[in-house]
This record gives structure tokens, sequence and C-alpha cells, in this order.
């Protein structure tokens, strides 16, 4: 009789917390989110719960994360030489996730805790916003060394105008979020930018 793994138990676990925890902000909001429920829905004790996380607000954040994330945690952006293709690719795949209506319900009561909750928004800010953001940069970093992009353009600012137009459209519902948006917003921070390849 082979002897139960527990490591692989405890994976199981911790994918149930987090899939617990999206499910009942999902369902009821953060507001209505304690550890008790979260320990009922994922079937373990709130012993088990407090072992990994400090807090309700950072299992929220860690199941926010285990959605948005591929299975490696890589937040690098595609780089296939192609500035314009990668951005357009990504600013797409954040359109289609605001559009997804478990991730839209879960980020807007990330934005609402954050704004309440100063811990939830410096948790907030170093594992989702920063690292995102940084990411981009460094995409840019990369195509100014290529030549595409002007020397010295501010890259922080770029990024702002890359991810800023988006997030106030869905923030504010003023208007549709579609692909053909984002590829329009990718066309002005290009221009800004200065980008030396020709378009495609």
């Amino acid at each position: 009789m082979k002897t139960p793994n527990p490591a692989r138990r405890s994976e199981r676990s911790r994918q149930a917390i987090l899939g617990a925890a999206f499910d009942l902000v999902a369902e009821s909001g953060y507001a209505r989110l304690t550890i008790e429920a979260i320990a009922a829905r994922a079937g373990v004790g709130k012993q088990t719960i407090y072992r990994w996380w400090p807090s309700k607000g950072a299992v929220f954040v860690d199941a926010f994360l285990s959605r948005t994330s591929d299975e490696e945690g890589n937040l690098a952006l595609p780089d296939t030489g192609d500035l314009r293709a990668d951005l357009r690719l990504v600013l797409r795949a954040i359109v289609d996730e605001y559009n997804d209506p478990g991730l839209d319900t879960m980020s807007r009561a990330l934005i609402v805790e954050s704004l309440n909750d100063p811990a939830i928004n410096t948790e907030i800010t170093a594992r989702i916003m920063e690292p995102h953001l940084e990411a981009t940069r460094e995409r840019l970093r990369g195509a100014q060394r290529a030549g595409q992009v002007a020397e010295d353009a501010d890259l922080g600012v770029a990024v702002e105008l890359l991810y800023g137009p988006v997030y106030h459209r869905w923030i504010l519902r003023t208007a549709p979020l579609t692909h053909e948006y984002a590829d329009t917003v990718v066309e002005f921070v290009l221009g800004a930018l200065r980008v030396t390849q020709a378009p495609r």
C-alpha cells in the first residue's frame, strides 16, 4: 500500500482554499468573506489556512493571482521582436479578462478593498500591480535597446498611457471594451514613443 504524498495533499488543499476564496468573493463580495467560510467551502480546518496565510486579504490576493497568472507565475511580456504585435497581444488579453464576469467581479472587489484597507492596497500594489508594470517597462527597455523606441522616452508614463485608458473605460463603464479599442490605444502609445519599426 502506497504512503500518501504529503506534498501532493498540501497542494490539493491549497488549491481548494484559493478556489473557495475566489468563488465566495464572486458570490457574496469581499466584505462577507471570512476564514471560516473559506475553510468550510474548501473542506479544511482554519488552522490550515492560517499556516499559509496571515489574513483573508492575503488569501484573496493569492486567489486572484491564481486566476490571472500562468502556472509558472511568469510575468514577462512576449518579445517576438515586433513591439506593436506584443503590446496588442497583452492589451487584448487584459480586455478579455475585464470582460470575463468572474474576473470582473474579483477585480472590482480588489479595487474597493484597496481603497478601504491600506494593508490590502500595499499587498495588491506589491504583488499584482508593480510586477506587471515593471514587466512592461522591461519590454519597452528591450525595445529601446533594439532602437525601436526613442532613448529619451519616459517609460513610466508610457506604461500609464498603455494601461490607463483601458482601466478607465473598464472601471467607469463609459464604453465597450473591445480588441479594436485596445489596438487603438497601442497605436497612440507607439506614436508617443516614436517607434521606428513600420506598422504591419
